[in-house]
């Protein structure tokens, strides 16, 4: 873990060690014997003026909505056990079997408006493929949306 820490200066401070003692360390953490920050840049942001620059986004309609033929919204992203593309995460034996596979996550009230049921294969289909996955519901996904997370071949 000392070896990650000059590998990854945001690690500086956490050891092994103290991971175990104290469950858990926010980092970053300024001394060994402190803990973490809560905010980062409290001091300024690294720039060579030391502050952070905020700008509008320019928010643009996506270039396809729902139609008939695909009633539904699709989203892709991480899931806590595998972020990025699962290129460390899935080679963690307790992360991958915790989530070893691909599922979409659909709203309760969708699977139920469809008959379908945590664990049913459904096809997801959009204009540029389909693949058949398990469902699985999730408050946390808006009505008329599909969630799928893109770490899995």
């Amino acid at each position: 873990f000392t070896e990650m820490a000059e590998l990854m200066p945001s690690l500086k401070n956490i050891t092994w060690e103290r991971l175990v003692r104290e469950g858990a360390v926010t980092y970053p953490v300024d001394d060994p014997n402190k803990p973490g920050n809560e905010i980062i840049f409290t001091t300024g942001f690294p720039t060579p003026s030391g502050r952070g620059k905020i700008v509008p986004a320019k928010v643009i309609p996506p270039d396809e909505l729902p139609d008939a033929e695909y009633p539904m919204v699709l989203s892709t992203g991480r899931v806590l056990e595998h972020w990025h593309t699962g290129s460390m995460t899935r080679r963690a034996q307790v992360l991958d079997q915790i989530e070893p596979e691909a599922v979409a996550f659909m709203s309760p009230k969708d699977m139920r408006g469809k008959n379908l049921w945590p664990g049913d294969f459904i096809r997801l289909e959009t204009r540029r493929g389909a693949i058949e996955v398990k469902v699985r519901a999730d408050r946390d996904v808006p009505e008329n949306m599909v969630f799928m997370p893109f770490c899995y071949a």
